[in-house]
């Protein structure tokens, strides 16, 4: 018996069907938030991806920034116990310790409530911004609270990323989730280049709305904490933490002009260097450093 057209086209598309069903890439397992405290966002796949060992440093070890570690802790604190808190935004100056603050200042507050639920920690790269919406909205269902954490966030001419992360901060009809925290690191405290603000003025039709516009975007963050360059005395204040939490054995005028030397090599002076030397420091003594 002929088979009517229309079975032989129900036919073809059961066919197409199965096609595509078998080049289309595996769905991707649900997010288990109890892998891990601390998670990569991989938006091409929905996923977060657990960081079961991560580089930090212990939050003591990280010296001349007292006064912001203070107001960073005592915020961040507050929220993982369910109160209000502040976007925070860290900027300053390079290799002193923003993105080593963020991290601690987690490991710090969880270690200090060990029998709540943990704090998340999640890192978003700087080019995946505007999937905030779709991150979002896998956290807002969840009973844990979360820290959002880009590092070096800033934005270039022509980019217009920034209007998601303004939205998902605090604009839009939802707004950020009561259980969402955003921490970002700059080397710039407006997050935007000064000739694309410039650019933006003498194109516009209202150049006060347009600056306004871009300027706006730092406002989302309640608090401003500012990283300053260091003295020689903090550097070398830096140098001593690190030497006494390894047990680097060294004279200490030894340790001193060798500190000294290293941070002219470097032309600069800072947390990083000081880091750096005295992971020199311990290579040439043979002794490994291992952190939190």
């Amino acid at each position: 018996m002929d088979h009517r057209p229309d079975d032989r086209l129900m036919a073809t598309l059961d066919r197409i069907a199965s096609a595509l069903e078998r080049l289309a890439p595996p769905a991707a397992p649900p997010v288990d938030l109890e892998a891990a405290d601390c998670f990569v966002w991989t938006p091409e796949s929905n996923w977060l991806e657990p960081v079961k060992q991560v580089n930090r440093v212990e939050i003591g070890l990280i010296r001349g920034v007292e006064r912001v570690r203070d107001i960073l802790l005592d915020n961040t604190s507050r929220f993982a116990g369910g109160l209000p808190a502040n976007n925070a935004l860290l900027w300053g100056a390079r290799g002193m310790g923003k993105s080593s603050l963020v991290k601690a200042a987690h490991a710090t507050v969880n270690a200090a409530r060990p029998d709540k639920p943990p704090l998340k920690l999640i890192e978003i790269h700087r080019e995946d911004i505007d999937t905030l919406p779709a991150l979002l909205s896998i956290l807002k269902a969840s009973s844990y609270r979360f820290i959002l954490f880009c590092d070096d966030l800033s934005f270039d001419n022509d980019d217009t990323s920034y209007k998601s992360l303004k939205a998902a901060l605090e604009g839009g009809v939802e707004g950020r989730p009561d259980n969402v925290i955003f921490y970002a690191t700059s080397n710039r405290r407006h997050l935007l280049p000064r000739d694309m603000i410039d650019n933006e003025r003498s194109t516009a039709i209202n150049p006060g709305e347009a600056v306004e516009e871009k300027v706006s975007l730092s406002d989302r963050f309640g608090l401003w904490l500012g990283f300053h360059k260091c003295s020689q005395d903090e550097y070398l204040e830096m140098v001593d933490g690190y030497v006494r939490h390894f047990g680097l054995d060294t004279e200490p005028e030894t340790l001193r002009s060798e500190a000294l030397e290293w941070a002219t090599t470097r032309g600069s002076r800072s947390g990083r260097v000081a880091w750096q030397f005295v992971q020199d420091l311990a290579g040439r003594l043979g002794k490994p450093l291992k952190t939190a």
